[in-house]
C-alpha cells in the first residue's frame, strides 16, 4: 500500500471469505476517514464489489463510469467486513472515488443487512 486509503475509494483485496484460487477483488473503502487516517488503526471497513447482477435489497447496483472497472459492478452491501491496511493493493489504473450519495446508500444497504431498515 502507498498511501493511506480514503472514503469512497476503490482498492484491491483478496477477502478471507474466498477461494484463494479467486484472487484480489476491488473493495470500496467505508470507514471514517479518522480511522482510515489514524495510524494506530491497523483496518479498515470495507464492501466487497462484484460482477453478479443486483438481487437483493442490501445490493446496489453502479455502472462503470461511476467506478473506473471495465464492468457493471454490485456493492454486496451484508458482506461489509473489516480487512488489515496492509493487504489493500491500489489499481494499477486511476479508479473513481464514489462519492457522498453512493456511500450514504451503502450505509442504508448495511442497515437493511442489520434488520435495522431506515425509518420512513
Amino acid at each position: 500500500m502507498t498511501s493511506a486509503p480514503s472514503r469512497g475509494e476503490i482498492w484491491f483485496v483478496q477477502l478471507p471469505t474466498d477461494p484463494p484460487e479467486k484472487g484480489r477483488r476491488p473493495v470500496v473503502v467505508v470507514s471514517a476517514e479518522v480511522r482510515n487516517r489514524a495510524p494506530r488503526a491497523t483496518t479498515v471497513l470495507v464492501v466487497p464489489l462484484s460482477t453478479t447482477p443486483a438481487r437483493l435489497d442490501t445490493h446496489i447496483e453502479i455502472l462503470p463510469g461511476e467506478t473506473g472497472l471495465p464492468e457493471r459492478s454490485t456493492l454486496r452491501c451484508e458482506n461489509i467486513t473489516t480487512v488489515p491496511k496492509t493487504l489493500l493493493v491500489g489499481p494499477r489504473l486511476a479508479l473513481r472515488r464514489l462519492g457522498e450519495t453512493r456511500l450514504r446508500q451503502v450505509a442504508t444497504a448495511v442497515q437493511i443487512a442489520l434488520g435495522y431498515p431506515p425509518a420512513r
